[in-house]
């Protein structure tokens, strides 16, 4: 059987980097499970596939439960787009009724893996990284946590789309290990700061996509690449709906320690 249609009640959900791979499985799986009332606003850098996922939500959620699918289409790596998203989420999370709060910090990049670290010289590329990979998580999460505010009776719950990479160094992967390294930290602080926001680091495991794509392409180390090659060629990668279902699981349990990093091997 498949999930209680609204079963969640009114609930807003955030969700970053939501118009392709694991994204977008999440997308699906949430959308059922909000209630009357609900809102589930999408982020991403590409209009077209945002326009055509939210069209498919809002059309097939024909259980009459109301839910109001938006999106903002921006680049979260430069200051204007983040500055426009984040108005989105100061006008659209004050006037939801809900008593329920998930922000979903799922947008990310490579950056560019070819390159060792020692030819990671220009401060522009490493800049621009870390805005999209680091800033615009931290600045999406306290303004979305501003904007819902402190409801009776309300629950928030943030999670970070992690990686082994955020505990383990991989060859030629200096930006990225640093940048999700920074922020499985930077969700910990939240968690001690705000006890009564559940904060979850969730590693997702190597999933099916154009990310291991290029990871198994454009790796500058030949061990590196044989390594993500391997993967794919032993059918070792996770379609992206499996983990995602596995997150909204442990989402619905509720019982992991608030701040913990968990993988998709540790469920």
């Amino acid at each position: 059987p498949g999930p209680v249609p609204g079963r969640w009640g009114a609930a807003i959900c955030v969700l970053s980097g939501a118009s392709r791979g694991f994204g977008r499985s999440l997308a699906r799986l949430l959308a059922p499970r909000l209630g009357e009332g609900s809102l589930l606003l999408l982020l991403a850098r590409s209009a077209a596939p945002l326009a055509e996922l939210a069209a498919e939500l809002r059309s097939g959620t024909g259980t009459g439960t109301g839910l109001r699918v938006e999106y903002v289409a921006e680049d979260l790596s430069c200051e204007e787009g983040l500055r426009r998203a984040s108005a989105a989420l100061r006008e659209l999370l004050p006037a939801a009724p809900s008593t329920r709060l998930l922000l979903v910090n799922n947008a990310g990049s490579l950056g560019d893996i070819s390159k060792s670290f020692l030819d990671l010289t220009d401060p522009d590329e490493i800049n621009t990284y870390f805005a999209f990979n680091v800033t615009s998580a931290l600045c999406l999460t306290s303004t979305a946590l501003q904007a819902f505010g402190k409801r009776p009776g309300s629950r928030r719950t943030v999670v970070n789309i992690s990686s082994l990479c955020a505990l383990k160094p991989f060859k030629n992967w200096a930006l990225y290990c640093s940048g999700k390294a920074s922020r499985d930290m930077m969700f910990q602080v939240l968690a001690l700061e705000e006890p009564d926001v559940r904060v979850l680091n969730y590693a997702p495991g190597p999933l099916d996509t154009d990310m291991q794509l290029l990871a198994r392409t454009t790796t500058g180390d030949p061990e590196m690449r044989q390594y993500f090659q391997s993967l794919q060629e032993s059918g070792r990668l996770i379609d992206c709906s499996v983990s995602a279902q596995k997150l909204v699981d442990l989402l619905e349990e509720d019982t992991f320690c608030s701040g913990a990093h968990v993988d998709f091997y540790d469920i």
